[in-house]
């Protein structure tokens, strides 16, 4: 534990990435494997995750995110879209994953995939797709701390345009809606952040015993 303390003392919000140094294919499939593992509610993880390696489409992403560069001298880039209209087919999909994971009859599923569509199907889009997006942040949390471990910087980002983002990727048509990005690569040591001393709210302020 204090090694992951240690950690993630060490990470912070990378503000200038290193574009020679990339992740490599091992530690980038751990990274998809700590995504894949998050939790999330009842388990639907009712997103998809794309990584942008593409230059080009890149260079098209970035003056949609404030014109930031770690959009594309980050080694990836990561863009969690969550979807926007939840319907029966979504949770009949992962109570089939269910059944097939562990051996169950789809009949004796019944019950929880009829309490999760009554639970969820009949809300207004909006508050469908508010639900959905908070989900990728479970995500986003599993990736910083996987990231930490492995000493690969993260840049976990809300400013960008995520119509923009939805058009340039095709993510409408898939029912979808980029809610958050990360920049995933390795820190430029010309990097002055990486100095900063950690700001943080005190133990004794942040949390109350009741």
């Amino acid at each position: 534990m204090n090694n992951f303390i240690e950690n993630q003392n060490w990470r912070y919000a990378t503000k200038k990435f290193d574009a020679t140094k990339k992740v490599s294919t091992e530690d980038l499939e751990t990274l998809k494997k700590a995504i894949q593992l998050s939790s999330s509610s009842y388990g639907l993880q009712l997103y998809k995750v794309f990584i942008i390696e593409n230059p080009a489409i890149r260079a098209q992403l970035q003056p949609v995110s404030w014109g930031q560069s770690q959009i594309v001298e980050a080694s990836h880039l990561f863009v969690f879209a969550n979807v926007v209209d939840v319907q029966e087919n979504h949770i009949d999909n992962y109570v089939q994953n269910i059944a097939n994971t562990r051996g169950l009859a789809l009949e004796d599923l019944k019950g929880y995939s009829d309490f999760m569509k009554s639970k969820i199907v009949s809300l207004p889009v909006e508050q469908k797709a508010v639900w959905t997006s908070k989900q990728t942040y479970l995500a986003l949390g599993n990736l910083l701390n996987a990231a930490a471990e492995l000493k690969i910087d993260v840049t976990p980002m809300e400013g960008f345009e995520p119509e923009k983002y939805n058009e340039i990727l095709g993510l409408n048509k898939l029912g979808l809606n980029a809610s958050l990005v990360a920049t995933v690569g390795y820190r430029h040591e010309e990097d002055a952040t990486q100095h900063y001393a950690k700001v943080r709210k005190p133990i004794e302020e942040l949390f109350e015993t009741i």
